[in-house]
């Protein structure tokens, strides 16, 4: 009981995957770990199975997420997405083909990516949001173009090209 609760923490709903997706996820993510698993018990759920996984509490890169196994009821929708800061395009790389090895080709467009799991990611350089925010609209315009532009991952080199014109 000495660990201090996160204040908020993602919650991932599985059909019945959570714990294949907290290892897929803490084997990419290399500060990252499981913490614990719970098992469903007599009580009723769907499955029937008592001691199948529950939930799996897991870390990626210090930050906490727990995935529950609670049955084929909810979707993942693009609505809502991780975004993974990178410093170089070998990161970037990475991240984009470990994230989206089993996962929907079709989703993939300007850097975001739908994992094998449904969920969602985006895979950006860490100075994007600087660039297209930039004061000089110019500069900006011409890194948001450059970045819908790209049909899947993004090319960091492309992006830096656009920015200095």
């Amino acid at each position: 009981m000495a660990n201090k609760i996160q204040k908020i923490t993602a919650n991932l709903w599985f059909d019945y995957q959570a714990e294949e997706a907290a290892k897929f996820y803490t084997s990419i993510f290399k500060n990252s770990r499981i913490n614990r698993i719970t098992r469903y018990g007599k009580e009723r759920h769907e499955s029937g199975l008592e001691g199948a996984v529950m939930t799996v509490e897991y870390e990626l890169e210090g930050q906490k997420y727990v995935a529950l196994n609670g049955g084929p009821k909810y979707k993942f929708t693009e609505a809502i997405s991780f975004i993974v800061h990178c410093e170089t395009q070998e990161e970037l790389d990475y991240y984009w083909e470990n994230l989206s090895e089993g996962g929907d080709e079709k989703a993939q467009v300007c850097g975001w990516l739908k994992d094998k799991f449904g969920v969602s990611w985006q895979i950006v350089p860490s100075a994007l949001n600087d660039m297209v925010s930039d004061e000089n609209h110019e500069k900006s315009a011409r890194v948001m173009k450059a970045l819908l532009d790209m049909r899947t991952k993004i090319d960091m080199e492309k992006l830096r090209k656009a920015y200095e014109g």
